[in-house]
């Protein structure tokens, strides 16, 4: 596992964090998870998509439906594999609904493969 890039975004109070990295199983994808968690420890949601050969997943951690859909279809129109992209979010108290938190989660993720 390798962490590429990181980017940054504040939305109305809220801080997004985007971290792009390079993993191989998903047990990888686990332990980073596990050490976001730690480190990130008053972040109100950590969601995240990957990418491994035939295995993708998305995970929104109680955000609403279909949030973090962007993050998995940036993956497959970027054509990636092998990767995964974790988006630590800041809560700061101003509710953004569905739409634009979705916008949200996809612009961070998008920062990412910005060269």
């Amino acid at each position: 596992m390798k962490k590429l890039k990181t980017s940054n975004l504040e939305i109305k109070k809220s801080k997004f964090i985007g971290i792009l990295y390079e993993v191989n199983n998903v047990s990888e994808v686990e332990t980073i998870i596990e050490e976001l968690k730690h480190e990130h420890k008053k972040a109100k949601h950590i969601v995240y998509a990957y990418k491994i050969n035939s295995i993708e997943k998305s995970y929104s951690d109680k955000e609403p439906s279909g949030t973090t859909r962007g993050l998995l279809d940036l993956i497959h129109m970027k054509n990636k594999n092998n990767i995964l992209i974790v988006v630590i979010r800041y809560f700061g108290g101003i509710l953004l609904g569905s739409g634009p938190l979705t916008r949200t989660y996809t612009k961070v993720s998008s920062l990412l493969f910005i060269e």
